[in-house]
């Protein structure tokens, strides 16, 4: 079938307002979107969500039309490959996301494909598809998030330091708690690591389904006794705890902070979130990719339904530190202006190229499988390539931050800075998963 689609086309996408976004201008995805024809910013509105994809909860549109991403896909296969096009019905396989965070995201995990699928049968009013969500953030500034249960030493140390927390689980559990860990330590091998965990489940179980009336009471203590913020440093345990608290009084979400690692993220640093593991994003803006799914399990931090119940069964419990929640960018090109962030999934990858200076240039081979590219700074000009006469023409466009593209499978392109402080762009990407290590040298 012959393209009646060129091969790179630029799209328009929806920003989602939700109440924990960045207000107005402050907000990275309000600038974003402002690139786009008839967007304009609300200064007293939070713009929280960017939505790059085929998700019926924010379809792209091609730019300045009505037609959406998904309807160009379906009527020109190509564009994702026989391949993605049968696999995932003419959709994308990810969703792309920029995010903007105000105030703490919900204590949250996301379903495997197999906890989905019953979780949709079960409740589709609440979980709305069937598929799975691991998903993986890039900072694009400083970028605060809880992910993954800490070292259970750490957790059985804030037993002892923290009262409030203590009394919240009760002094037996405690007891019953470090016992394990203590236990754990001394069991070799698999048995030892199912007895730490067992030993989490049942305590954090406790903590989550504590009655609400000794939540408040305990937090309230906990709150009084710290006093005020100003005199504790950023970032730390203490200006955390008393944060959270003012964004989300007397919810038990609070009391996670002395379960769950908090890494700060700089620019460029990502990390990976696999199903059944909890987190929170707290603060900061990201770029984020997931596969094409919006469901969440709430159990804190938040005035949405808390499924406290499936969330407490359906976590691995594995407790490490926060250095391995992090996911390191690999050079992928010669030229060492392009990083791959490469997670254990077979749904997407995501590629950062920087161009410092004006000229500077950065060429990318065609992913087998579908791409969408993000412009976050700068200006800068895309260029596809041709290999054969039966190609389409050549698409060369001018971009500026904000500016949002699809690049059909198999379409090499380059991207050239022109401005004074270069370009950065994102691009998401699917392979086939027998070509991983295809953007490699």
């Amino acid at each position: 079938m012959v393209a009646t689609q060129p091969p790179i086309f630029r799209l328009d996408c929806k920003a989602q307002s939700y109440d924990w976004g960045k207000v107005g201008s402050a907000s990275k995805v309000a600038k974003f979107a402002s690139s786009s024809p008839g967007f304009v910013v609300d200064e007293n509105r939070p713009y929280a969500e960017l939505w790059m994809g085929t998700h019926s909860s924010g379809p792209s549109t091609v730019h300045q039309s009505d037609k959406t991403l998904e309807s160009v896909l379906k009527s020109n296969p190509q564009l994702l490959t026989p391949f993605f096009h049968e696999r995932y019905h003419g959709h994308l396989p990810f969703l792309f996301k920029v995010l903007s965070i105000n105030k703490a995201l919900s204590i949250q995990a996301h379903p495997d494909k197999e906890l989905a699928e019953k979780l949709f049968s079960a409740h589709p009013d609440i979980y709305k598809d069937d598929n799975h969500k691991p998903e993986m953030a890039i900072a694009l500034t400083e970028f605060e998030a809880l992910c993954g249960f800490r070292p259970l030493d750490e957790i059985s140390a804030a037993l002892d330091q923290w009262p409030e927390l203590r009394a919240l689980v009760g002094d037996n559990n405690a007891k019953d708690f470090q016992d394990g860990v203590t236990r754990s330590k001394g069991i070799e091998g698999i048995k030892g690591i199912k007895e730490g965990r067992q030993a989490l489940r049942a305590l954090y179980s406790v903590v989550m389904t504590a009655d609400p009336a000794k939540v408040k009471q305990e937090l309230d203590q906990l709150i009084n006794r710290l006093g005020d913020a100003q005199q504790y440093p950023r970032h730390s345990i203490e200006e955390l705890l008393l944060r959270t608290h003012s964004q989300f009084p007397d919810d038990v979400g609070v009391f996670c902070l002395f379960f769950l690692n908090y890494v700060v993220l700089q620019p460029g640093q990502a990390i990976f979130l696999a199903a059944n593991e909890p987190h929170a994003y707290l603060s900061g803006d990201c770029v984020e990719c997931m596969a094409a799914s919006d469901n969440v399990v709430r159990a804190g931090l938040t005035p949405k339904f808390k499924d406290v119940e499936v969330l407490t069964q359906m976590l691995t419990y594995q407790a490490k530190s926060s250095t391995e929640q992090l996911l390191t960018g690999v050079l992928c090109t010669p030229t060492g202006h392009s990083l791959m962030y490469d997670p254990p999934i077979e749904e997407f990858s995501v590629i950062l190229t920087t161009l410092n200076h004006d000229k500077e240039k950065e060429r990318l081979r065609g992913a087998e499988g579908p791409s969408v590219v993000i412009v976050t700074k700068g200006k800068g000009v895309i260029r596809s390539e041709r290999h054969h006469e039966t190609d389409p023409e050549i698409v060369e466009v001018p971009v500026e931050a904000g500016n949002v593209f699809f690049v059909g499978a198999n379409t090499p392109f380059s991207i050239e800075a022109s401005s004074e402080d270069g370009v950065t762009i994102y691009t998401a990407f699917s392979v086939k998963p027998d070509k991983r290590d295809h953007y490699h040298h």
